[in-house]
């Protein structure tokens, strides 16, 4: 069923260009300097194709919840994905939406000084001003009434968020959302599935945290359960009015 991500109207755009590319399961929501749909295709096919190449070669990158050892000759990207599942401790597939963000980002740079990629909640940013992404928490009281603060000067950034109540998205956990900041989007989308697999109650965001934290690369947390919040790192909320 599709879910409508009014999400997404959640990012000050200034004077970016938004639009959307789908391709199968990948649902992108890019914004840059000028309009690039037409390459944005292209390098989503790109990349969606190498993953799906790799998994009939090994069908198990698919569905492993663990780090999985991979074939030496594999892609850049699975090797990216493979390599932040390891620091995390989950399945590779728990990055590949923070991939596809990143990869695609990171090609649409040479045509535009400035990308956002969003994908699924994953989000790879690369802007020359300061920008306010709002946190969407599913039907926690917070949701909507936080915005993450990005400075220029911090990014290229991964910033990602799982959630055991929102989406189509395996999680083993009920946060309503796990955010991470990182230097990687691919790490900051496994380390979220990680950091919400350990929450089933508020009680349980302090764990989380902790656990996050001890993630290599990790910059900064968020952990929403309910009406409580968990702050850790390198992360500056401002509040903004709820939007619905």
């Amino acid at each position: 069923m599709y879910e409508p991500r009014n999400y997404r109207n959640w990012v000050n755009a200034g004077k970016l260009i938004p639009f959307q590319v789908v391709e199968e399961e990948s649902d992108l929501f890019i914004l840059a300097a000028t309009e690039l749909k037409e390459l944005s295709y292209f390098f989503t096919r790109k990349y969606r194709q190498e993953i799906t190449s790799y998994i009939k070669r090994q069908p198990v990158f698919a569905s492993s919840l663990k780090p999985l050892k991979i074939y030496a000759d594999a892609p850049p990207i699975i090797q990216a994905m493979a390599g932040a599942a390891d620091k995390a401790g989950v399945g590779p597939m728990a990055a590949v939406a923070g991939a596809v963000a990143e990869y695609v980002g990171k090609e649409l740079l040479a045509y535009s000084p400035e990308i956002l990629v969003e994908n699924g909640g994953d989000i790879f940013v690369h802007t020359l001003s300061a920008r306010r992404i709002g946190i969407f928490a599913g039907r926690s009281v917070l949701s909507g009434r936080l915005a993450l603060e990005i400075s220029p000067h911090k990014s290229p950034l991964g910033i990602c968020t799982s959630s055991g109540t929102v989406g189509h998205s395996l999680s083993l956990g009920k946060a309503d959302a796990a955010l991470v900041v990182s230097g990687s989007a691919i790490l900051a989308d496994a380390a979220a599935t990680a950091v919400a697999n350990q929450v089933q109650t508020a009680l349980d965001i302090p764990a989380a945290l902790e656990y996050g934290q001890k993630i290599e690369g990790v910059a900064g947390l968020v952990v929403i359960k309910d009406d409580k919040i968990g702050i850790w790192g390198d992360i500056q909320l401002s509040p903004v009015s709820p939007v619905r």
